[in-house]
């Protein structure tokens, strides 16, 4: 599986220590590639455009809280950004709302819960059915991932 992945400044060690946890995953590190202060959306948008061509691959935005990044991420058509503080929000946000971009925030959780919800969001699919109905309520193009 490939997978679209950045941080600001305050994600930067996290996204290097997820790489690490799942070397079987081939990376897409879209930057930022240290822990210099840089400004969130830039990144958020570098994953967010990926997915608006290839809406069935999966992202990964890492800053402090995450707040910032499903933010800006949300602003894209074909993008459903999700924030996660664990691995059973992560799994819903797949199975009933069918989140193509993962968002989590370094500064408020631990490497294993974000280990974890990365883990949920990469193995789970989409429950489609009812659940269809409201992801097309979400608005702009749709395309199951």
């Amino acid at each position: 599986m490939r997978v679209w992945i950045a941080s600001d400044h305050a994600g930067f060690r996290r996204k290097e220590e997820l790489k690490a946890r799942f070397p079987l995953i081939e990376w897409e590190d879209l930057g930022t590639d240290a822990e210099v202060s840089v400004d969130y959306p830039d990144y958020a948008d570098r994953v967010a455009q990926k997915i608006q061509k290839e809406s069935t691959r999966r992202g990964i935005l890492i800053c402090g809280s995450g707040q910032g990044m499903v933010m800006r991420a949300n602003r894209f058509p074909k993008v459903r950004a999700a924030l996660a503080w664990n691995g059973e929000i992560a799994k819903l946000a797949r199975q009933h709302n069918d989140a193509n971009v993962l968002c989590l925030g370094s500064r408020v959780m631990s490497l294993d819960d974000c280990e974890e919800a990365t883990r949920m969001f990469l193995e789970t699919t989409f429950e489609g059915g009812r659940h269809e109905t409201r992801v097309r309520k979400l608005g702009g193009p749709w395309e199951q991932c």
